[in-house]
């Protein structure tokens, strides 16, 4: 049977002066020539057409003749459809994204997976289907699939909702979506990026609540969190927080921003984009498009006598000469680097082709850190340790007989998770790692005497939460590496 994109479908049978399938007198009816759907199932397509409908199976001919008759009506702008994608113009697509059907799915599928605490909603366009999955606790989780006659109209509500140009489709766009849900105000940035079989979108959920925490409830062990609450007090100097995307980065330097901003300083950021409203801050929101990027933002930023500077990311040698510049002239720099360890971030400087001098004498400590998920507290069980488990984690089984674990409830969407918590690893630059940084040391060689020194790995961090019952070994594999 050819499936057809219903708004658009309603939409050519208005043209035609033809009641909408909506409008019929009666329920509208849907007709298999194959199995119905299951009962799920139904209920899911009487939602999103907001109607009853009448499930009915009848003989293939039916449907075939069915099919005729409507193509017989709405010709020529059905014929060569054979149930693919209409090929509608921009002014077409901005109607059949406006129908009430896909606005009622669209927000369905949003918040379900805000119900989740979603961080990310992907679009995935396939060949046969439209794939929608969220990112729940850093994992990517299995939303809804719907029919690749989909495609185009849930491609285009998005778009429209984030007044992005719903015609190109050649080129990847950027937009933000202001999202009400219950009580709460959401932002949503927006990503687009055209695939082979459609549009990829995705949407980054920023929820201003996620950031109002303390340092203190960030889950920074106390052997952390006192050397970092001394060393942002600093006068100078770098400071720099690495991690993978989704690793917490932002929110650890807006709770550091906000435990040092005493109102006594002033405080000035450049970002891409700002991502929450500080209060008492100023910042500057990058824009490539009119030659603001980081590096012009921070020659401006330096005029305005700050004392306190963070750049969302160092991201080439002009950004990072500029940050270095102003840690040596008397302020406290803050910014993030993509490395996957806290020794890895001077290297990473020094391959941009920062002099090892200037890294030494500016950078004052590198904090590395991770999303761990937890363990359900509705669920946990103690269990013991595998010998697989033993052996990924390379200790003794007798080091750890016991462990925690989720057995899945309601609660956690049957994960045995339920949040996140960080794993930190924090690097402060001694005198004996200055000489090793600027003897030109590779990160092997950077660790190994941060280790002498006393550094807690990510690793070691992340075996203290298995310890104490807040993780699984599986966790502490999937974001930690072995030392």
């Amino acid at each position: 049977m050819h499936t057809l994109n219903l708004p658009i479908f309603n939409q050519l049978l208005s043209d035609k002066g033809i009641a909408p399938v909506e409008n019929f007198p009666e329920p509208p009816r849907l007709l298999f020539a194959d199995t119905l759907p299951e009962i799920e199932d139904r209920a899911k397509i009487r939602f999103i057409l907001g109607s009853q409908v009448r499930f009915e199976h009848v003989e293939q001919h039916k449907v075939d003749n069915l099919i005729k008759h409507w193509r017989t009506k709405l010709s020529p702008e059905l014929d060569g459809a054979d149930g693919e994608d209409f090929n509608l113009d921009s002014e077409y697509l901005d109607e059949a994204s406006n129908d009430a059907p896909i606005i009622r799915m669209v927000n369905h599928l949003m918040d379900r997976a805000l119900d989740l605490s979603a961080s990310d909603i992907h679009f995935e366009p396939e060949e046969k289907h439209l794939r929608i999955r969220c990112r729940v606790d850093g994992v990517m989780v299995d939303l809804e699939t719907l029919p690749a006659s989909a495609k185009a109209a849930v491609s285009s509500r998005v778009k429209l909702m984030a007044r992005l140009d719903i015609g190109e489709k050649r080129l990847p766009q950027d937009g933000r979506i202001q999202y009400k849900m219950g009580n709460k105000n959401l932002d949503m940035r927006v990503s687009t990026l055209p695939g082979v079989h459609g549009e990829s979108i995705v949407l980054r959920i920023l929820d201003r609540s996620d950031v109002n925490v303390s340092l203190d409830q960030l889950g920074m062990p106390e052997d952390i969190l006192k050397p970092y609450n001394h060393v942002i007090k600093q006068p100078h100097g770098i400071i720099l927080v690495t991690g993978p995307t989704g690793s917490g980065k932002t929110t650890s330097l807006y709770a550091t921003l906000e435990k040092i901003n005493t109102g006594k300083n002033k405080t000035i950021t450049v970002e891409d984009p700002v991502e929450y409203q500080l209060e008492g801050i100023t910042q500057i929101h990058v824009n490539a498009k009119i030659g603001l990027n980081f590096a012009a933002g921070l020659r401006s930023i330096v005029r305005q006598d700050p004392d306190i500077i963070m750049i969302g990311e160092i991201r080439d040698a002009e950004t990072a000469e500029i940050a270095i510049e102003s840690a040596l002239t008397g302020h406290l720099v803050f910014s993030t680097l993509h490395t996957n360890d806290a020794a890895g971030a001077i290297t990473r400087l020094q391959d941009m082709g920062i002099d090892t001098y200037l890294i030494s004498s500016s950078v004052i400590a590198v904090m590395a850190q991770r999303l761990v998920r937890r363990i359900c507290p509705h669920c946990i069980e103690t269990v013991q340790i595998s010998e697989e488990e033993a052996e990924l984690l390379e200790i003794n089984k007798d080091e750890c007989p016991e462990i925690k674990r989720g057995k899945g409830c309601e609660r956690c969407g049957n994960t045995g998770y339920k949040g996140r918590l960080g794993l930190y690893e924090l690097l402060l630059i001694s005198d004996d790692l200055r000489h090793v940084i600027g003897s030109g040391g590779d990160a092997n060689a950077i660790r190994k005497q941060a280790v002498k020194e006393g550094l807690r790995t990510l690793r070691k961090d992340a075996m203290e939460k298995l310890y104490q019952g807040i993780t699984t070994p599986e966790e502490i594999v999937r974001v930690t590496r072995a030392n």
